[in-house]
C-alpha cells in the first residue's frame, strides 16, 4: 500500500503531524500501538502553562487541533502570571484525560485523506539514504515518500518502580524495539533520557477540608481563536497541599532503593520538573514543597498529584504520602514510576525537522529530546506540514525566532542540541513581548492560510477581529472625557482625578485603567462589547495591550528586524568550515557538525564566539 506520508506514534506530536499532512491534501497513514489512546496524557491531565500555553495558541492559529481538543475537554481554565506583564501571561487548562483522547479520535476519523492503522513499526524501509516506507510487527509493509517518527517514550522504553523494572512505553503499554538499532546503523547518534510521573490517587480517601481550594477563572477562557470552540463540561477545582519534614524523612530512608540514586537509571532527567526524591536532595534546606491535587476528569474520583513524581518503591511512596496532612487514609490506583527511553540529539535535523542523514525522514516530539505535550505537538505540526510540502514539491515551512515560540523551540533544538529534556520557558525567547498568547492569530494565521492549512473561516475571523481593534483604537483616540465623567472611574480604579477635559487614550496608558472603563462613554465600544458576548473581555484585553504596550512592541519589532537582516545572511549548503583557519578550532568543529543555514543560526551554536561570527560576516559579505 502506498501513501504520501506515514506518521508513526499516536501521541500529541503524531496527532498534529497526521492531521496537518492530511489537511494539506496528501494521502496519510497514521500508525499507533493503541487506537484508544490518541493524544494520551501520559503524565498530568493538563495543557498549557508558562510558555507552553503560547505554543498551543500558535498551533491553533496555524490550523492545528490541540487547542480545539483542549477547549472541548476543559474542566478548569486559568490564565497564569496575570500579575506580570502580558508577555508572561500563559493560559492553562485541566482536561478530562479520557475525553481528550476520545475527542482527538473524532478529529482523526473526520479528517479526509487520513487512514488509521493499529500496529507496531519495527523497521524503516530505506534505500540509498532515502526513506521508502515502514515495516510493522505484523509483517505488513507500507510505502511512502516521507515518514514522520513521533515515538515518544516508547523506543526501548523501560519502567522503574524502585528496584522493579518492566519494559514499556508507559504503564500498561509495550515498548517499541528495532528502530533505534536500525537508525544507529544508518549513522544516527542516540542517547537515553528519563522522565517520571506520580501516583494516581483515589479522591474518596482524601480529606479535602484540609486543603486550599484553587478554582478556575470565571468566566472560563479558552485556547482556540475559533468562536465555536468551548467546553460544556462541569468545571472542577484543584487543591494545594504541602509536604513536611516527616514526608521528607520517609522519602530519604528509601533513597537506597531509588533507581535515580543507586545507579540503575542512566538516562538524563528533566531538571525543571524533578521527582520528589530529587527535590528533597537538591533542596535539602526546604522544609516543605508545594503540591497540586488535580482532577483527572469531569466524573471521576481519580486525582493526579502534581509535584510528587517518583520512582521510589511502592511501599515508600505510600508511607510518605500518608504523612501529608489530609492523606492519612490515602488509597492509590497505581504508583508513580520513572521511564527511560531512547532519543536522538536534534542537531541531526534541519529546521524543517527532516533528518540530515535520511531524505524524507522526519522526527518530532520526545524522540528529539523534548518534554511536554505542547512542545511535542508544536514539532508534530511543523514536521507534518513539511512532510506534506516535500511531497508536493513546495517550499519548506520554517518559523523564525521572532515569529513564534515554536520557532524558538525548533531553532534551539537543531542549533544548540539538548543535554537534558528540553522544556519551553518565556525566558528562552529574546522577543517575547512580540510572541504573546493574545496575538498568535495575528502572527501566524496568515502564514497557515497561505500554505493551505488554516481555513478561510479562521483567516476571515482573524482579519475581522483586527480590523475591529483598529477601528476601536481610532475611536478611542478621538474620544474625550470630562473631570465629572472620569470621577466614577477614578473612584473605582483608584486612579488620580483629572483637572480638565482630555482625550481618553493617555488615560488608558495608566496601569490601573482599562478600555472597558470607558464603555458607557462611547456607543461603538458599548455595541461591540455587547455583540462579543463571552469573548468580550478577551477582545478588549487585546485592545488594552495594543494601546498600553504599543511603544515597547514597536521598539522590539525594530530590534527584531535589525537582527533578522544579520541572521538571514545565508551560508552555502555543504560549506566546508574547515578551510576557514581564522575560526577557532572549536568553532570549526561545531559548525562543520551542525552545518548552519545562516549566520544567525551559527551565532547561536554553543562554542561559536562573537569573533568567529565576525570571521563569517567578513567572508560571506566579501
Amino acid at each position: 500500500m502506498k501513501y504520501d506520508v506515514i506518521v508513526v506514534g499516536g501521541g500529541h506530536a503524531g496527532c498534529e503531524a497526521a492531521t496537518a499532512a492530511a489537511n494539506l491534501n496528501t494521502k496519510v497513514l497514521f500508525i499507533t500501538i493503541d487506537m484508544t489512546k490518541y493524544g494520551a496524557m501520559s503524565c498530568n491531565p493538563a495543557i498549557g502553562g508558562v510558555a507552553k500555553g503560547q505554543i498551543v495558541r500558535e498551533i491553533d492559529a496555524l490550523g492545528g487541533f490541540t487547542g480545539i481538543v483542549t477547549d472541548k475537554t476543559t474542566i478548569q481554565y486559568r490564565m497564569l502570571n496575570k500579575s506580570k506583564g502580558p508577555a508572561m501571561w500563559s493560559p492553562r487548562a485541566q482536561c478530562d484525560r479520557t475525553l481528550f483522547s476520545i475527542e482527538w479520535r473524532k478529529v482523526l476519523e473526520n479528517t479526509q485523506n487520513l487512514d488509521l492503522w493499529q500496529d507496531v513499526v519495527t523497521e524503516l524501509l530505506v534505500e540509498d539514504n532515502k526513506i521508502l516506507g515502514v515495516k510493522t510487527k505484523l509483517g505488513v509493509e507500507f510505502y511512502s515518500q516521507t515518514v514522520v517518527l513521533t515515538n515518544g517514550t516508547f523506543l526501548n522504553g523501560l519502567i522503574h518502580v524502585g528496584r522493579t523494572q518492566q519494559a514499556g512505553g508507559r504503564m500498561a503499554d509495550p515498548a517499541s524495539y528495532g528502530i533505534t538499532e536500525q537508525l544507529i546503523k544508518l549513522g544516527f547518534v542516540s542517547g537515553r533520557m528519563k522522565t517520571g510521573t506520580p501516583a494516581r490517587i483515589d479522591g474518596r480517601s482524601l480529606n479535602f477540608e484540609l486543603f486550599e481550594e484553587q478554582q478556575g477563572d470565571k468566566p472560563a477562557g479558552k485556547f482556540s481563536y475559533l468562536n465555536n470552540s468551548k467546553s460544556n463540561l462541569t468545571q472542577r477545582s484543584c487543591y494545594i497541599v504541602y509536604t513536611n519534614k516527616d514526608v521528607h524523612r520517609r522519602l530519604e530512608s528509601g533513597l537506597v532503593d531509588s533507581p535515580l540514586y543507586n545507579g540503575t537509571i542512566n538516562g538524563i532527567g528533566p531538571r525543571y520538573c524533578p521527582s520528589i526524591e530529587d527535590k528533597i536532595v537538591t533542596f535539602a534546606s526546604k522544609e516543605r514543597h508545594q503540591l497540586f491535587i488535580e482532577p483527572e476528569g469531569e466524573n471521576t474520583v481519580e486525582y493526579y498529584l502534581n509535584g510528587f513524581s517518583s520512582s521510589l518503591p511502592l511501599k515508600v511512596q505510600l508511607e510518605a504520602l500518608k504523612k501529608i496532612e489530609g492523606f492519612e487514609n490515602i488509597k492509590i490506583f497505581r504508583p508513580g514510576y520513572a521511564i527511560e527511553y531512547d532519543y536522538f540529539p536534534p542537531t541531526q535535523l534541519n529546521h524543517t525537522l527532516e533528518t540530515k542523514i535520511i531524505d524524507g525522514l522526519f522526527f518530532a516530539g520526545q524522540i528529539n529530546g523534548t518534554t511536554g505535550y505542547e512542545e511535542a505537538a508544536g514539532q508534530g505540526l511543523i514536521a507534518g506540514i513539511n512532510a506534506a510540502l516535500k511531497v508536493k514539491q513546495e517550499p519548506a515551512f520554517v518559523l523564525n525566532r521572532e515569529q513564534a515560540y515554536i520557532g524558538v523551540l525548533i531553532d534551539d533544538l537543531v542549533t544548540k542540541g539538548v543535554d537534558e529534556p528540553y522544556r519551553m520557558f518565556t525566558s528562552r525567547a529574546e522577543h517575547r513581548i512580540l510572541l504573546r498568547q493574545d496575538n498568535a492569530d495575528f502572527r501566524l494565521t496568515p502564514l497557515g492560510y497561505k500554505i493551505g492549512l488554516a481555513s478561510t473561516e479562521r483567516f476571515l475571523e482573524m482579519k475581522n477581529k483586527y480590523e475591529k481593534l483598529e477601528k476601536l483604537e481610532a475611536k478611542l483616540k478621538e474620544t474625550r472625557i470630562t473631570p465629572e465623567e472620569f470621577e466614577a472611574i477614578a473612584q473605582k480604579t483608584g486612579s488620580s482625578q483629572i483637572k480638565q477635559s482630555m482625550k481618553v487614550l493617555p488615560l488608558i496608558l495608566r496601569p490601573e485603567i482599562k478600555t472597558t472603563d470607558f464603555i458607557e462613554l462611547n456607543s461603538d465600544l458599548q455595541q461591540h462589547y455587547e455583540q462579543l458576548g463571552n469573548q468580550a473581555d478577551e477582545f478588549f484585553e487585546c485592545l488594552d495591550i495594543s494601546i498600553k504596550y504599543n511603544q515597547y512592541i514597536e521598539r522590539e519589532q525594530m530590534n527584531a528586524d535589525k537582527i533578522k537582516k544579520f541572521a538571514e545572511l545565508p551560508i552555502p549548503e555543504n560549506f566546508d568550515f574547515k578551510k576557514l583557519n581564522s575560526l577557532s578550532t572549536e568553532a570549526r568543529q561545531k559548525l562543520q557538525n551542525i552545518k548552519p543555514k545562516t549566520v544567525g543560526q551559527a551565532s547561536r551554536i554553543p562554542g561559536v564566539s562573537p569573533s568567529d561570527i565576525n570571521v563569517l560576516l567578513v567572508y560571506f559579505k566579501r
